[in-house]
C-alpha cells in the first residue's frame, strides 16, 4: 500500500509539476487513469479511487508540497519549492546505476559547493549518493567505481544545482587500495 501511496503522489507532482496551476477536475482524470496500473491485484471501484486520490493530495498539501491557490473563483493546486525536491527524490529513485562485469580501474567522483541557503538540497544530495553507495572522501567529495553520469546529470537538472555540482572521471587516484576494498574489486 505504502509503495502505490508513493506512486500516485509521484503522478500527482509530477502532473502539477508539467502544468503548473492545476485543477482537480483536469487532475483526477490522468490519475485515475494510471491509477490502475498501481493498484495491485485488488480492484477498486470508481469512488474508491476518487477517494485515494483526494487523500493522496491532502496528504501532499499537509506536507507542504503542494498548495491551494485561488485564481478567477476557482481553486488550483501549484507544486511547492518542497514538492520539486520530493519530485527530484521520485525520478532520482528511479534510476538504477548499471555495474559491469569487470570494473574498468576509473574513479567517478562527485564534488560539490551548495550554499548554507540550500541545506536540504545539500542534505538530499548527500543521501542520494549514499543511497546508491558513494563513499565519502570528505564532505563534498565523494566517489564510486561505475559510471554513474546520468544519475549526476539528472541530480543536477532536478535539484537546479548547476555549476554546484562537478563530475570527474579519474584514472589515478593515490592510496586506493582501502576503496578498492570498500567496493570489492579485488
Amino acid at each position: 500500500m505504502k509503495n502505490k501511496n508513493i506512486n500516485v503522489q509521484k503522478i500527482i507532482l509530477a502532473t502539477v509539476a508539467t502544468v503548473g496551476l492545476v485543477g482537480v477536475a483536469v487532475l483526477a482524470p490522468n490519475v485515475l487513469q494510471v491509477f490502475g496500473q498501481f493498484s495491485g491485484k485488488k480492484k477498486y471501484r470508481k469512488g474508491d479511487q476518487k477517494y485515494y486520490l483526494n487523500k493522496s493530495i491532502k496528504n501532499l498539501v499537509q506536507k507542504g508540497n503542494l498548495v491551494w491557490e485561488e485564481k478567477n473563483g476557482k481553486k488550483f493546486l501549484r507544486i511547492t519549492e518542497k514538492g520539486k525536491e520530493q519530485l527530484a527524490k521520485y525520478e532520482v529513485g528511479d534510476l538504477e546505476i548499471k555495474k559491469p562485469k569487470k570494473w574498468d580501474k576509473k574513479w567517478r567522483v562527485v564534488m560539490f559547493d551548495i550554499k548554507e541557503t540550500r541545506k536540504s538540497t545539500r542534505k538530499l544530495l548527500r543521501t542520494t549518493l549514499i543511497n546508491f553507495g558513494f563513499v565519502k572522501l570528505q564532505n563534498s567529495v565523494w566517489i564510486f567505481p561505475y559510471d554513474c553520469e546520468e544519475l549526476v546529470i539528472l541530480m543536477k537538472s532536478n535539484l537546479f544545482l548547476g555549476k554546484d555540482v562537478l563530475y570527474m572521471t579519474v584514472d589515478c587516484l593515490e592510496n586506493d587500495k582501502w576503496l578498492k576494498e570498500e567496493f570489492g574489486l579485488y
